[in-house]
Parts: structure tokens; sequence; C-alpha cells
């Protein structure tokens, strides 16, 4: 019987600044489930764990503060800081200011773990962000979505 090997994950694709923040918050929260398994401890000392309320809270706690390490220990592990080269070339980590019906917008592209539209952090996997990948300044683009196609120019790369 062949011996299963599972399959090594593509990297993900991160900029230094979210690493970092991935290893403090990894630090803190490793030093956080200490405290909360105290708390478990003293909780289930009080008695009838079917009606104590802290066990049942700090159970839950330590729920999610395990399952936010999980994620993090999978970003540290598998996560692969990307620098921008500036070529002029749109690309991971590029800096992006985009021209739309006389509007302009600017986008820092990041991976989908980073991605925040509203601070204006958008994902590679984006349809604009696919769209835009290897384009150069003064380009244009036509993104599809729902409401119809939009035309996009690029301003400038960084």
């Amino acid at each position: 019987m062949p011996k299963y090997i599972p399959k090594k994950p593509r990297p993900i694709l991160l900029t230094q600044e979210k690493y970092s923040q991935s290893q403090i918050e990894h630090k803190k929260l490793t030093q956080e489930r200490g405290e909360i398994l105290l708390r478990l401890q003293t909780a289930r000392e009080m008695g009838d764990l079917s009606e104590n309320g802290a066990y049942t809270a700090a159970r839950s706690e330590l729920r999610d503060t395990d399952r936010k390490l999980r994620h993090l220990d999978r970003l540290l592990r598998w996560g692969k800081v990307v620098k921008n080269k500036p070529d002029g070339t749109v690309n991971f980590d590029s800096q992006v200011t985009l021209e739309k019906d006389q509007k302009q917008f600017s986008y820092h592209l990041v991976s989908g773990f980073e991605s925040d539209p509203l601070k204006g952090k958008l994902s590679i996997y984006s349809p604009l962000g696919k769209n835009i990948i290897g384009k150069k300044q003064g380009d244009k683009i036509t993104v599809k979505t729902l409401n119809g196609p939009m035309d996009y120019t690029i301003e400038s790369v960084t």
C-alpha cells in the first residue's frame, strides 16, 4: 500500500510589514494562551461545570485563541516575504495609482491575507488586481463587473 505524502502548499506571499505583524501577534497570543489556561484551571476547580459560566467563557476564549494561533502558524510557516522590484511593472507589493472617470485611486497590491480595500490594500487575486499585474504606467485596462465593463488607466507605478 503506497504511503500518503501530503503536498507542500504554495508559498503565501506576504509583505515584510504583514510578516512582522504576524510574528508580534503570535508571540502576544502565545502569552495570552498561558493566562487563559490558568483561568480555565481556576474555573474548573470551582465545581459543577454544567452551570459554570467562567469555565464556559474560558473554554470559548481558549478555542478562539487556538484558532488564531493556527492561522498565524500557517502564515509564518508558509509565508514568503516578497519585495517589489521597482521596474515600472505592476507586481506584488507595488503601489499603483489608477484613474477612472477622472477620479484617482491609489492601491498597494498585496495577497488575499492582507487585502483591505478600505485601507487601500488590494488583493492580487481580485478582478482588478489580476488585470493590472504585469501592466505599466499609461496602460489602459478593462475590468468586467456585474454592472458592466469598467475602464481604468494606470497613472503611476512605484
